[in-house]
């Protein structure tokens, strides 16, 4: 998986190249280029499971369709959660657009926002391991390794992104010229920097928490989590601090951390005080009711 993306990145520079500067199609360019690279990666990445996933890949089949009612049900579950958390960043950008001299407010939120992107991708993979990782230790009956996983992920997460929140705060007034040369917005980027490597820390954190939520089956649990905190607490408090206050987006920030900062909060909690013995019993009896034996999916994940 991880070859045919880098194959594909190889791929779509060249493009974006190509499309943008050499034929000066600029957007548009821009657009046809990425909408092939992702197409590529999807069609490459079938082929592969359809041609070395043997074991996991049997072909179609009307199983498919049993139980698909619960499936639904986490797979929206599951989109609620994360819509929820990539939203309030949306929004963040947004109301940056109706502070005074919205320019340099949005291209400065959106330095950080590169930044805090190019960085969260790191995270994110800890999202996919850790959601992985989880549902197969509950479902082979180990939870014990299914909790020392989730300690060994978010501490790996947290010390990966500390050392990039460092060379952030160091860097904190070279950095931004790295996306302009604008004077105005460099300085409120580095007016930022101490939000964006807060930011950076809670989000080492919380979407490794969340992939733990979604390989235990909390999605609902966690969306409802999120509105809550995001939208209840952090965009309102925000909102109040950038606007009815004179703190502009700094303020506006601020409340989403703590929006996000409560949500971390929260999962730890979850987390600390889940029963992973029930959680395991739990997994097998849905394993189970999937006709497929606890045995062979704990060799299986060995």
């Amino acid at each position: 998986m991880a070859w045919i993306s880098l194959g594909v990145l190889v791929l779509h520079v060249g493009l974006s190249w190509l499309s943008i500067v050499k034929l000066e199609m600029g957007l548009v360019g821009a657009a046809i280029s990425l909408d092939f690279s992702w197409w590529l990666m999807v069609i490459c990445q079938l082929i592969y499971v359809f041609t070395c996933c043997k074991d996991s890949w049997t072909g179609f089949s009307w199983l498919a369709f049993t139980d698909l009612i619960g499936f639904i049900g986490l797979s929206l579950a599951s989109a609620v959660m994360l819509c929820l958390e990539y939203w309030c960043y949306m929004v963040l950008i947004l109301l940056a657009g109706l502070l005074k001299n919205p320019e340099i407010q949005v291209d400065a939120a959106s330095i950080c926002m590169s930044v805090e992107g190019w960085l969260f991708m790191i995270p994110l993979g800890f999202i996919a391991a850790s959601s992985v990782r989880v549902s197969n230790e509950l479902g082979a009956g180990r939870p014990k390794a299914a909790k020392f996983s989730v300690a060994v992920m978010v501490s790996m997460s947290l010390i990966i992104e500390s050392t990039f929140v460092i060379l952030i705060l160091t860097t904190r007034k070279v950095f931004p010229a790295l996306f302009t040369n604008n004077k105005l917005v460099m300085a409120e980027a580095s007016d930022l920097a101490v939000l964006l490597s807060l930011s950076i820390i809670l989000c080492s954190v919380q979407p490794v928490l969340s992939g733990v939520a979604i390989g235990a089956g909390w999605q609902s649990k966690v969306a409802y989590v999120n509105i809550a905190t995001y939208y209840l607490v952090g965009l309102p408090l925000g909102v109040l601090l950038g606007f009815k206050l004179p703190f502009g987006l700094q303020g506006i920030w601020s409340g989403v951390i703590l929006g996000i900062a409560l949500q971390t909060i929260v999962l730890v909690i979850m987390t600390l005080r889940t029963d992973w013995e029930k959680e395991a019993i739990l997994a097998k009896l849905r394993v189970s009711s999937w006709g497929i034996s606890t045995d062979k999916l704990s060799n299986g994940c060995s």
